[in-house]
């Protein structure tokens, strides 16, 4: 059976495991406990992966795998999926819209780790609303782009995105991103409704 040090707060962690219910690979996982921070290092991860950081995979031969985009493509090879589409400019869309994704759960972690991991005399606003801008920014570029969108978490860029949005849910609920961005919070509540979204939800 696989190992993976798993999060359920953890937007990484969740895409990957929207993979694996999609592919009907999420019971081949034991999901270890972990308690990853940016400052306080968690040494039961780094026995995956240096950088202490979730998700964190290791497979029955002992291979060590990390981050969630090594992880994903990983389980869509061992599932003979089509998360990844072959070639061409539908692969590159894709993958864009993966880094998209991502790019935006960075930017929404650094702004929450600037006031729930450092203490308040060395906070920055600035440095937040900083952040929160590039959130602001990609929520705008996945407006423009949405109406091209499946319903289905079918695609890796669309996983990473709706695991980015579900995060902001999660830990941004004041910001309310759906009023300024009406088309992606329609495709959001079908998209979030599915089956390997909904199973994977995070809590604490």
């Amino acid at each position: 059976m696989m190992q993976l040090f798993f999060a359920s707060t953890s937007a990484y962690v969740r895409k990957v495991m929207v993979c694996a219910t999609v592919l009907g690979l999420a019971d081949e996982i034991e999901r270890l406990d972990s308690a990853a921070h940016p400052v306080v290092r968690d040494d039961r991860i780094a026995a995956f992966n240096p950088l202490a950081k979730v998700p964190a995979l290791r497979t029955e031969s002992g291979l060590c795998l990390y981050d969630s985009r090594v992880i994903c493509e990983y389980l869509n090879a061992r599932g003979q999926g089509d998360l990844f589409p072959q070639k061409g400019e539908a692969l590159w869309r894709s993958l864009a819209r993966q880094a998209l994704g991502d790019g935006l759960i960075d930017a929404a972690l650094l702004a929450r780790y600037e006031f729930s991991a450092r203490p308040p005399e060395k906070q920055w606003q600035d440095w937040a609303d900083a952040q929160l801008k590039k959130v602001a920014a990609a929520l705008a570029d996945i407006e423009s782009q949405v109406s091209d969108f499946s319903d289905r978490p079918e695609d890796i860029g669309l996983i990473a995105i709706g695991c980015a949005l579900g995060y902001l849910d999660f830990r941004f609920a004041g910001l309310n991103w759906r009023a300024s961005h009406p088309l992606t919070a329609a495709w959001f509540a079908v998209f979030n409704a599915h089956p390997a979204m909904a199973a994977t939800r995070p809590y604490v």
